[in-house]
């Protein structure tokens, strides 16, 4: 009885067939009262005559003109999807995730490495397998783009589609991407994760120090692309600072010509944080096209011998 109880329909709207097979098959079942109904066309004696002889089969074959509705319903139930819980399959789960943190102010995507920068992005992108990703952009401020998603193909085209007329506001503040990156990580339970700062390193503080010390407290860490740009006019961002970031993060800093060293160091992370995980799913098993085997007993009654 518990496995009865334990059984749910995935299709439950082919149960409303059931009627109509039912209604059918009474209606034919009152139609066939007489052989063949020949009644119709014969008379009486010559019909008794005829069934005597064998030539028509008998008022007793009411039963098989049920026996195609009884196959139709039987097929209907298992369309219905009858399924049972799954139980120990083994199933993998990844719950990590990467952030791509992109910095679109006009001293990136104006520079003449911003192509270089694109190129890494989407290694990166193809390197994940099914580890989901998300996109946040920032200049002035900063905005979620895209939110963790296994569609990678579709993130790319939407990094591609970046311009010098893209962010609205002006400045450079990662710090407040990188907050952004961390409440991405913390709503979506990501267990261990990777965010992947695309930067030439304006607005690097001691505020976005901060915001990585918060990503490593929840498990994940913090890498920087950096993009050598030449047409900001600033001075040069000590190498010091993206030290400082990554120590903090936990991650590595890669320049836009580390692009080989860059895909191997993500494809290893998701494969082995997925390998990791000991997560199952609750999965149920269709057990529908073996009530298909049942149809074929009283279809068997269909290739009766005819008497002669």
């Amino acid at each position: 009885m518990s496995v009865i109880a334990d059984i749910t329909f995935l299709r439950p709207f082919w149960f409303a067939a059931i009627p109509v097979l039912a209604t059918l098959m009474i209606w034919r079942y009152r139609r066939s009262g007489q052989p063949g109904d020949w009644q119709a066309s014969i008379q009486p004696h010559l019909l008794a005559a005829m069934t005597a002889m064998g030539r028509i089969e008998p008022a007793g074959s009411r039963f098989f003109a049920a026996v195609p509705f009884v196959i139709a319903m039987f097929v209907t139930v298992a369309l219905t999807g009858p399924s049972i819980e799954k139980r120990g399959a083994q199933t993998f789960r990844n719950l990590d995730g990467v952030v791509f943190v992109i910095d679109v102010s006009g001293s990136m995507v104006r520079d003449e490495s911003w192509p270089s920068v694109v190129n890494m992005a989407h290694a990166g992108l193809s390197a994940l397998g099914s580890k989901p990703a998300a996109l946040i952009v920032y200049g002035g401020d900063s905005y979620l783009a895209s939110p963790l998603t296994a569609d990678h193909r579709q993130l790319a085209q939407s990094i591609s589609l970046i311009d010098e007329d893209f962010m609205p506001d002006q400045g450079n503040r990662p710090q407040l991407a990188l907050e952004r990156a961390a409440d991405v990580l913390q709503n979506a339970s990501v267990l261990s994760g990777d965010v992947i700062l695309l930067t030439d390193g304006e607005g690097l503080n001691d505020d976005a120090i901060a915001a990585a010390m918060r990503i490593t407290e929840l498990g994940a860490r913090l890498s920087v692309v950096l993009a050598k740009t030449t047409v900001s006019g600033n001075s040069p961002i000590s190498p010091a600072t993206f030290e400082s970031l990554v120590s903090v993060g936990g991650g590595q800093i890669y320049e836009t010509t580390d692009l080989v060293r860059f895909m191997e160091d993500i494809g290893d992370a998701a494969t082995s944080r997925t390998e990791l995980q000991d997560l199952q799913l609750v999965l149920r098993a269709d057990i529908g096209r073996y009530l298909l085997f049942l149809a074929l007993l009283p279809a068997l009654l269909l290739f009766r011998r005819s008497r002669a």
